[in-house]
Formats: structure tokens, sequence, C-alpha cells
């Protein structure tokens, strides 16, 4: 019995081996197109974007890391220890983890971004220069 279950399976592989090389022979071809491109201010050592893919961040050679948005504008830069070789973001981009294999060190860094909102022209009540402020909850289920 094991004789014949034996015999059975190798004359089925080189079937299995043609079926795989005529999947293979009649794929479609690749469609590809650049969404988008920008230069970047150093020479990049490694990279990550939100999950939202609406923030990119560029670990340079100039140990910064750049923020940038999904369009290339700069955000701004976050100075890094010289040792840095690795980083990634929390999925909404707010921690990035550094890494560095030369100090053996992992390092959390909290991030956050101010946006500027032109209020001259708005009607308000109180005193003109009160301080406001704005608090988002985005965690409710």
């Amino acid at each position: 019995m094991k004789k014949a279950l034996t015999l059975c399976a190798l004359l089925m592989l080189p079937v299995q081996a043609h079926a795989l090389q005529e999947t293979a022979d009649t794929a479609g071809e690749v469609d590809w197109s650049i969404r988008t491109s920008w230069k970047l201010d150093t020479t990049p050592l490694d990279f990550v974007h939100t999950l939202d893919g609406k923030k990119v961040f560029v670990l340079g050679s100039d140990h910064k890391v750049h923020v940038y948005t999904a369009r290339g504008e700069k955000l701004g830069a976050i100075p890094v220890d010289r040792n840095i070789s690795g980083i990634d973001i929390a999925p909404r981009g707010e921690t990035l983890y550094l890494v560095s294999r030369d100090g053996n060190s992992f390092t959390a860094v909290d991030v956050s971004f101010t946006q500027n909102i032109d209020v001259s022209r708005a009607p308000f009540l109180g005193p003109e220069n009160a301080p406001v402020t704005l608090v988002v909850f985005s965690d409710f289920q």
C-alpha cells in the first residue's frame, strides 16, 4: 500500500509543476504609476509613514527625522542622536520609535503638531487675548 501511494505521489509531481508553470506564464502585466515624488533635504537612511498615509517621516544622514505631508510639504524636523539607525511610527503618528544599533538603545518620542488657525476676522465674545484650548477626543467607540 505504501509503495502504491508513493508511486501515485511521484507521478503527480510533474502534473503539479506543469500547472504552476502555466499559471506563471499566463499572469498579466504589472500596471504602475508614480503617485508623488519630491526632493529631500538630506540623504535618507530610513523612512516610515503613518497608517492613514498623511505624514511621512524620513531619517536623514544629518541626524534629524524630517516630517512631511503626503504631498511633500515639510512640517518640520526632529533632532536625533547620531547613532540612530532605524525609525518606526505608531499607526496614528503620535509616537516615533528610534532604534540605535551602535548604542543598543530604543527610544519612544511623543509627536504632536501645532496648527495655526487664522481667527483675525472671526467674531468673539470676551477678552480679545483670552487663552483658548482645543481638545480632541478621538478614542470614543
